[in-house]
């Protein structure tokens, strides 16, 4: 049964719409203007800044006290609450389940906040494993992280496909490692002149359906 290699943040889950639902009420508990979120979320950078680097940003933007940890912790913690499941992707992925593929999560980040996103929503009722960076010690794009996860569904990487929005840590790792690709452009341009997606797709239903069609 060949595998079915998933990213988990703005693929799977929509991490966008959860930060921004974390940060408009974090800005209403410390009384900021409802319009600092556009400055919230280009620090956040789709969540490429490290947490310990924006939780500072933050203290030194409304000179708050709260000790960084708390507020890194509150940050992934607020995510984790507000992420959800589409019931359409449960769908897709069951569905994908049903003609024989094997939906394994690979994601780059701290295994705790990782974990209960995938929990938390019922995400791992559809999956058959997940692999994540701090936990397996490497991360994408690099192909060991993509083995671990072929070795956890005791299935090979041989007519697996890879669906991600990261040009590079999910398209390059699907390059890296000479498989098909379904990139998740989320209303960009793709810019990586080195390697291209096989598919390209405005969501991850679309995506799941590349795949269910283009095996």
């Amino acid at each position: 049964m060949p595998l079915l290699l998933l990213d988990l943040d703005n693929t799977l889950l929509d991490r966008a719409a959860a930060f921004r639902t974390w940060a408009g009420d974090f800005l209403r508990a410390i009384g900021a203007p409802a319009e600092d979120i556009d400055w919230l979320l280009d620090a956040d950078a789709d969540g490429l800044t490290d947490r310990w680097d924006l939780a500072d940003a933050l203290r030194d933007r409304y000179l708050l006290r709260t000790p960084l940890i708390d507020l890194v912790e509150g940050m992934r913690d607020g995510v984790v609450h507000n992420t959800r499941l589409d019931p359409l992707v449960a769908c897709a992925l069951t569905i994908a389940g049903n003609v024989g593929w094997v939906p394994v999560v690979v994601s780059n980040g701290p295994t705790r906040q990782q974990e209960a996103k995938i929990r938390k929503t019922g995400l791992d009722q559809y999956l058959a494993d997940w692999v994540i960076s701090e936990e397996a010690g490497v991360s994408k794009p690099n192909p060991r992280i993509f083995a671990i996860a072929a070795d956890r569904a005791r299935t090979s990487l041989s007519g697996a496909w890879l669906v991600g929005d990261s040009p590079e840590a999910d398209i390059g790792g699907a390059n890296a490692l000479g498989l098909p690709s379904v990139w998740l452009h989320r209303g960009r341009q793709w810019s990586e002149p080195r390697y291209t997606p096989t598919r390209t797709a405005d969501g991850p239903i679309a995506a799941l359906l590349a795949v269910l069609g283009g095996s």
